[in-house]
């Protein structure tokens, strides 16, 4: 056994690592005083949905950031937001890191070969931590939908599925996994009636013509923000942005760029006798949370954390031993996508090409493309139970 495993598959080093840093940073920002302008964002979307005043537009006071999401993540809000700001924030972000350390626990994978995963993620869950995101929740939902998919759970795969598209739109990829479900019917009817009562829901403390403008008004803030998203800001770090900056291609249409992306997408679906084949299946869970992200003009350093997610559970899954090139390619990321906003990371360098040129989003971008590469030539008639892993357990 060397170090490195030792220090990988030490659960307890893994969760104080994991958890400690965003705890770290949201206290951090509670002891300084400054707490992220997202945190306020959200509690005051509680506020003006109970007394019936859109979220959308400029937010009143000093907040310089705006709300994007559904009335169903605004009372999502109301357990933090009637608690004092110190303790409604840390247990937040708190509650975001936990939800997706138990998506990533159920994946099904040996007995912790989990913990892998997490330690990949820690840091980047720390900077969307630090920004009070929503994301690991949509990461941990997305997971999710495909963990209760495989389970035979459709009803409950199915929710999962709805409170993500209802919250940020980004949950609808869980649908990536339908043919995995060997229920179709009952997965059709589960979202019919969960898409029904999400919907619904709302208007118990509200109204319903206040909630039926309040998802138009939403629809409307979407197509604006899309538009602000492309012009310079810390946003549209895909793969979209990365053309439009390095190439200072501006006027580049999204669509031009996703509709090809959705094709390569796709080609998942054409090898249907490995449908039933584990392997095969964690690659297209590795591709969904990647491709949302990377083809999105949305997507921002805290949203990585989804990214970054599909990228441990690639490498996690890839055929031993790993070559050269793929050992670079999770270093690479590691340093570019992960470490980049952090203090580890030269700052002249993060200035002047990360941020500008949208780089974060390259060592994803190259790895999606690396899994639509296995889509198509990998080997999957291995079985299931055999699952090889980067390292070697303790016990092994």
């Amino acid at each position: 056994m060397t170090k490195l495993a030792k220090i990988v598959y030490n659960k307890p080093f893994v969760l104080v690592v994991y958890f400690g840093l965003s705890l770290f940073a949201v206290v951090k920002s509670v002891i300084t005083s400054h707490i992220h302008d997202n945190y306020f964002v959200y509690k005051y979307a509680f506020f003006g949905i109970i007394h019936q005043q859109t979220p959308f537009g400029p937010v009143r006071g000093p907040l310089h950031d705006q709300f994007h999401y559904g009335p169903v993540f605004a009372l999502l809000m109301a357990p933090f937001a009637l608690l004092p700001d110190a303790v409604g924030v840390i247990l937040w972000v708190m509650f975001n890191a936990w939800v997706l350390y138990i998506a990533i626990k159920l994946l099904p994978l040996k007995e912790g070969y989990y913990l892998p995963v997490l330690l990949i993620c820690a840091h980047e869950l720390m900077t969307s931590s630090s920004n009070v995101e929503i994301n690991p929740l949509i990461g941990a939902l997305i997971i999710l939908s495909f963990v209760f998919i495989r389970d035979k759970k459709d009803f409950w795969a199915a929710l999962m599925i709805c409170i993500g598209m209802f919250i940020k739109l980004y949950g609808v990829v869980g649908l990536a996994f339908f043919f995995l479900s060997e229920n179709k019917p009952k997965f059709i009817l589960s979202m019919i009636f969960w898409s029904a009562v999400l919907f619904v829901l709302p208007m118990a403390v509200t109204s319903p013509s206040y909630i039926i403008q309040n998802y138009q008004d939403w629809y409307e803030d979407l197509l604006n923000k899309n538009l602000h998203n492309i012009g310079p800001s810390f946003q549209d770090i895909s793969v979209m942005g990365l053309i439009r900056n390095i190439f200072n291609y501006r006027q580049l249409s999204n669509a031009v760029v996703i509709l090809p992306g959705i094709v390569l997408f796709s080609l998942w679906y054409l090898r249907i006798k490995c449908y039933r084949l584990l392997p095969y299946q964690l690659l297209l869970l590795a591709s969904t949370l990647i491709f949302v992200i990377i083809f999105s003009s949305s997507s921002e350093s805290p949203t990585y954390v989804i990214a970054v997610a599909g990228v441990a559970i690639w490498f996690m899954n890839l055929d031993r031993p790993v070559s050269n090139l793929e050992i670079f390619l999770l270093v690479f990321a590691l340093i570019l996508t992960v470490f980049s906003p952090s203090d580890l990371f030269p700052a002249y360098i993060r200035h002047h090409y990360v941020e500008p040129y949208k780089l974060k989003a390259l060592p994803c971008v190259l790895i999606w493309f690396r899994i639509i590469y296995e889509t198509i030539t990998r080997d999957f008639r291995i079985k299931s139970e055999h699952l090889p892993n980067a390292l070697t357990l303790p016990s092994e």
